[in-house]
């Protein structure tokens, strides 16, 4: 599995014309924006079915869809039945595969530096829609889809003009779709850290977050147990269980686990690394133990797997 960067995405989409596609002004600018129109965009991709493979992105990407599709994110695969807004980040690899022609809408696209806090007011990892673990694919209704159809044509006009300050100003549509977004989300999923417990809760999601993406066999996670995780954070092992079976319902383990296997699973879908290779990356020193790992949280091999994958 590769990270798309923002130049191979161009030279997709480009094909002979990349300039063109370029907004005005962008290479004076810190970071890089641009829209699409996705009903302009596809035809581009006609003579090319396999133009979206599942990877990670370089950048971050917010795409209104509207249609019949298909979302991969991460390990789950979403059925979107006919509007959606996806929130990716490079952390997670993700595709969305159209299931009719009749396809529509917009999305944006941004680097880390576009939108940092110096000119957004905010920190982008840590806006709860960019949160690792999260669920950032959302179902939403004709009327919400309407909404957020203007939001991305004000940044596709705006993009267009000679206005000294349009970057700015995008930034401001830019989080006011992010917001739009974190209102979908229950309000449980973003309460403030506002005591020690939760602060530790969040410390820790961070720190689990930081071994991945895993981009070589040769990468290999550092933290591996709670108790590597408890000594990282300077608490005693069986408070951060505590603190975050209150905060998250889940104990140390059940949130290492978790991550492990979502990891695995991505890494044995998308990558050609032998299983000797994956093991090692996630911090097993011997096959078989990573095997056994698997196969009780999910109840198959990691070859079975493997060969399930089309």
């Amino acid at each position: 599995m590769q990270a798309i960067t923002i130049d191979e995405f161009y030279k997709q989409v480009g094909k002979d014309d990349t300039e063109s596609l370029l907004p005005a002004g962008i290479n004076k600018e810190i970071g890089h924006f641009n829209i699409f129109n996705l009903e302009e965009l596809i035809p581009r991709f006609k003579d090319d079915p396999g133009h979206m493979p599942y990877n990670r992105r370089a950048y971050y990407k917010i795409s209104l869809v509207r249609g019949k599709n298909i979302a991969e994110y991460a390990d789950k695969v979403i059925h979107i039945e006919k509007n959606a807004l996806l929130f990716a980040t490079p952390k997670i690899p993700y595709n969305w595969v159209p299931q009719d022609t009749d396809q529509a809408g917009y999305f944006c696209i941004f680097t880390g530096d576009f939108l940092i806090q110096s000119k957004s007011g905010a920190v982008l990892d840590e806006l709860p829609i960019f949160r690792p673990g999260g669920y950032p694919v959302f179902q939403v209704t004709d009327a919400q889809a309407n909404e957020l159809e203007l939001m991305f044509k004000k940044m596709q006009q705006e993009i267009s003009s000679n206005y000294l300050f349009k970057y700015d100003l995008i930034r401001n549509y830019v989080m006011e779709v992010i917001h739009y977004g974190q209102k979908l989300e229950p309000l449980t999923t973003y309460n403030s850290a506002h005591n020690a417990s939760a602060r530790v809760s969040s410390l820790f999601i961070e720190l689990l977050e930081r071994q991945f993406p895993i981009a070589s066999p040769q990468q290999k996670i550092t933290l591996r147990t709670a108790r590597d995780y408890a000594d990282r954070l300077a608490v005693h092992s069986n408070h951060l269980n505590k603190v975050l079976k209150e905060n998250t319902g889940k104990t140390t383990t059940e949130h290492i686990t978790n991550r492990l296997i979502q990891e695995a699973k991505i890494l044995l879908k998308q990558t050609d690394w032998n299983i000797s290779e994956i093991a090692y990356s996630l911090g097993f020193e011997q096959l078989s133990h990573f095997s056994n790992f698997f196969k009780k949280q999910t109840s198959l091999s990691p070859i079975e797997i493997r060969a399930k994958i089309v």
